[in-house]
């Protein structure tokens, strides 16, 4: 039993604490203009996230922005399949189902931040109507694929070198 005991809390203190490093702050945030293959930095305040080097997709931010929406929409790609990812408990500023909620109902638009920033990873940006951000990586159809095992096709880009062998 002890073992067991062990075993498990080391293992979620392992998942939800040990990989992820500290919160920092200063991160830019980016967006992608409409047509435009190159993010771009915009307005973000208060900008604090976490990351870990185990997973590309551990990467959480929150910040604040005085951008409206309409100039959000009219410049900046949108993200149409957001689905924001948990963050461990402890990053509060980060609430994973509020953001859902919001961008279903209209309420936070989420935008691409960087496409294939990493081999079949996304950045997507989250915008709500009260100015507050937030930042996730997300896999995208070719990350799927990577990763089930299924053949990427043509639509997605080379795999880099040393994955490809």
């Amino acid at each position: 039993m002890l073992t067991a005991l062990i075993t498990a809390v080391s293992l979620y203190y392992l998942q939800v604490y040990h990989f992820y490093e500290e919160p920092r702050t200063g991160d830019a945030v980016v967006l992608t203009p409409l047509g435009a293959p190159t993010p771009e930095e915009i307005i973000a305040d208060d900008v604090t996230s976490i990351d870990a080097t185990s997973s590309p997709i551990r990467y959480r931010a929150c910040f604040t922005t005085p951008m409206s929406f309409s100039l959000l929409s009219e410049t900046y790609t949108p993200a149409p399949q957001a689905t924001p990812l948990t963050a461990p408990e402890w990053f509060d500023c980060f609430d994973a189902v509020e953001i859902g909620a919001a961008l279903e109902t209209g309420q936070a638009l989420a935008f691409m931040g960087a496409e294939n920033f990493e081999y079949g990873v996304d950045r997507i940006v989250a915008v709500m109507a009260d100015g507050r951000g937030f930042v996730w990586h997300q896999l995208n159809d070719c990350g799927r694929k990577r990763y089930d095992g299924t053949p990427t096709g043509p639509e997605c880009p080379a795999l880099p070198a040393q994955e490809s062998n």
